[in-house]
């Protein structure tokens, strides 16, 4: 049944492939045989490595671990203090229709398209894009690099906790209350403090000690310098291990901050004037659902939320077995990380809805003393008064009556008098994000519940939870790839990159470092991100084919995925994400590069724009990560460096046969030793079943031989390199 005999007996021609050839043959070690191509010499050490990565890649202790990973790397800070203030400011409940429309059409498709390659390759992001295209090998190069800049500030913010966290463990708060300084023998009320708030000083004099401008360094904050090297001393000690010390951690930081925010909504909704909060956020204002910027939003938030195209997915996906349900898990993780964040919205407008009650009533008083000021200087009459209202137990109902009375009577000298509305909407329609919401608004509130440090504990390490999940992610989506790629030690690499990006984020514990901060949060990834992820929809859908990536998804899950896929591949979502990048470009335009700096002399923020250095540095974020997608693919386009695509390699090794075909051109020699046509070229996606004649079993049936996997007689690693 051989193509041999075939040949014998046709007059037609055989086209043999190199598994043909093989079939029948004795395995080969190529390196100890006479003959050596390569001229390399044989080392026993390094291919029992190879071996043992081959065959004993590290896996994921239970599929509960895996889970827990990937919705630890999703559910992050973002869910907090971003997503409840794009939703009270798109629309309250009407924003979650654009929102929940476009995780399904844009975010569920590509992060089951991240997990499948992840699993189905078990490589990171450069060996995964290195593969399915090398000519778009920059992809995960790209991504490594927009982790590390994500990375350096996002475990800033983690510092910024470990600090809060550690200040919580007193009575009363150090945030609740102004300091007292001695001006002589007088003692008055922090001038900054008293202008602003107490929260309000406290996050900015107390924790940054933040400087006026991002021109004015200001030295290194020695404070927050130790909260980040402690920061970075848990991202190491949790990555140290790969996914042995990782996964254990999850497991904790997962699952935590469910437990802090069940706690927080509870005690939230036993709070006066949550119910105002909840209301405000949920209150659906449908025209919003037509302005185009909303939905740009939701898609941005949707793109971040799941961590596309950092390669943490990727990474971890790649521990997975090849058998495993990747599909369940992207639609688990997806909805799971969507729920989370209406949670943490429920409880962000629970808990600003009685801070808003108190300010509210604050208000009132600090009004009707100015009101009864005038009533004694008789600048107001008291027959403006309603008869029924008492100053002693005045409602804000009361309140707004009278303020009615005497903006009609006194109009033409009502704002001489300085009153303010004290409506509780103006207060719920502050809007607050990112760390204002975290370090300003959220800790005034704390301080005005009963035991307010167990709760300000909680929260503090609530947020350090879900940083340090994330960040295991961002970091393994930087350490997968090149461990697999340069084959390093795990360990070494680990420590070394910790205190590389250590030394260098010390620029933002500098005084001025907040600013950079903001910088990098705007400017390093949203613009590379959305292009990588592109590329990566391209490359699998139009490149490799979305026809036989269904087709290998079938072959590996067990069962065809949803035709919806297919559709979403091939033309929704790079629609949809080409649309969302030309926002975005348009949107860096319009926006003014510009920064919030706190004036210490003012107690106030000031806007104000990057100047020529700093505009220097942003584009070079920019740029510096976006250019491994052209240089890698003008290196290999010119064939400057090798990709494998005009080179079949074949390795013989004692009890195994390996090969590496990756992206065989139209033209290429090699696709002419391998099959007649192009659609009958070996997919470089793995296990393949080689033909070995008519009636002859496939060597996925082949049971017989003793040291085959599948029984073909020769032992098939499971990495892609050495599958047939």
């Amino acid at each position: 049944n051989s193509k041999v005999t075939q040949r014998e007996h046709s007059s037609e021609h055989v086209t043999e492939s190199v598994a043909d050839l093989l079939a029948h043959q004795e395995p080969v070690d190529y390196k100890r045989s006479v003959l050596n191509v390569t001229g390399e010499t044989w080392d026993k050490q390094k291919e029992g490595d190879e071996d043992l990565d081959a065959e004993n890649r590290p896996a994921w202790n239970s599929k509960l671990q895996y889970i827990l990973a990937q919705i630890g790397y999703s559910v992050g800070l973002g869910n907090v203090w971003r997503f409840p203030y794009l939703c009270q400011k798109n629309g309250g409940g009407a924003y979650l229709v654009p929102y929940l429309v476009l995780l399904i059409i844009i975010g569920l498709p590509l992060f089951f398209l991240e997990l499948a390659v992840g699993q189905r390759i078990r490589r990171g992001s450069i060996g995964v894009w290195n593969y399915i295209c090398p000519r778009l090998g920059g992809i995960g190069y790209a991504s490594c690099l927009v982790c590390f800049f994500v990375g350096l500030y996002y475990n800033v913010i983690i510092g910024w906790s470990i600090f809060y966290f550690f200040k919580s463990f007193q009575y009363p708060l150090p945030w609740s209350e102004c300091p007292i300084v001695k001006n002589g023998s007088v003692a008055v009320v922090e001038t900054e403090c008293e202008r602003s708030s107490a929260t309000t000083y406290f996050w900015y004099r107390e924790t940054l000690d933040i400087s006026n401008s991002i021109s004015e360094s200001g030295g290194l904050n020695w404070k927050m310098t130790l909260c980040l090297l402690v920061a970075w001393s848990l991202v190491g000690l949790a990555m140290i291990k790969g996914i042995q010390s990782s996964g254990k951690v999850m497991y904790f930081s997962s699952l935590f901050p469910y437990l802090v925010l069940v706690c927080f909504l509870v005690r939230g909704l036993l709070l006066r004037g949550a119910v105002d909060g909840i209301m405000h956020m949920f209150t659906p204002k449908l025209d919003k659902m037509l302005d185009p910027q909303v939905w740009r939003e939701a898609a941005t938030q949707v793109f971040f939320a799941l961590g596309l195209g950092f390669g943490g997915v990727i990474a971890f996906s790649s521990y997975n077995k090849q058998d495993n349900n990747c599909h369940f898990d992207a639609t688990l993780v997806s909805f799971i990380n969507f729920f989370t964040s209406v949670l943490a919205t429920l409880v962000v407008f629970a808990v600003l809805g009685f801070k808003a009650n108190i300010m509210n009533e604050k208000c009132v008083v600090e009004n009707a003393e100015k009101i009864l000021g005038y009533l004694n200087t008789n600048v107001l009459s008291h027959d403006l008064i309603p008869p029924h209202v008492n100053f002693s137990h005045l409602t804000a109902k009361d309140y707004n009556e009278m303020y009615r009375v005497i903006m009609t009577v006194k109009e033409g000298h009502f704002k001489e008098l300085g009153l303010d509305a004290c409506l509780l909407e103006d207060e719920l329609n502050k809007s607050v994000q990112g760390t204002g919401l975290a370090f300003i608004a959220f800790t005034e509130a704390m301080t005005h519940f009963p035991a307010s440090p167990f709760w300000s504990v909680m929260f503090f390490l609530m947020l350090i939870n879900l940083g340090l999940g994330s960040m295991i992610g961002t970091m393994s989506g930087i350490t997968t790839p090149i461990i697999d790629t340069f084959k390093v030690r795990k360990e070494v690499f680990t420590v070394g990159c910790c205190i590389f990006a250590f030394l260098v984020g010390l620029i933002f514990v500098q005084r001025s470092g907040n600013y950079f901060v903001t910088m990098f949060d705007d400017y390093s990834a949203t613009l590379p991100l959305t292009v990588v992820v592109i590329l990566e929809n391209i490359a699998v859908a139009w490149i490799y084919g979305t026809k036989k990536f269904m087709q290998e998804l079938t072959e590996m899950l067990g069962f065809r995925p949803y035709q919806f896929y297919y559709y979403a591949w091939k033309y929704v979502s790079p629609i949809c994400m080409a649309v969302l990048m030309t926002a975005s470009i348009i949107q860096l335009g319009v926006s003014p590069p510009g920064y919030s700096a706190w004036i210490r002399e003012e107690a106030a923020e000031k806007f104000l724009f990057y100047p020529t250095w700093a505009m220097a540095i942003l584009i070079s974020l920019i740029i510096l990560a976006s250019l491994p997608l052209p240089l890698v693919f003008i290196l290999r386009q010119f064939h400057l460096v090798s990709d494998g695509s005009n080179a079949l390699s074949v390795t013989y090794k004692k009890g195994r046969m390996m090969k590496d075909i990756s992206n065989l051109e139209d033209n290429d020699e090699t696709r002419f030793i391998l099959s007649k046509v192009p659609s009958e070229t070996p997919s470089p996606m793995p296990t393949h079943r080689s033909y070995l004649g008519p009636g002859s079993n496939s060597p996925m049936e082949m049971s017989s031989a003793p040291n085959g996997r599948y029984g073909s007689g020769y032992l098939l690693a499971s990495t892609p390199e050495s599958e047939l």
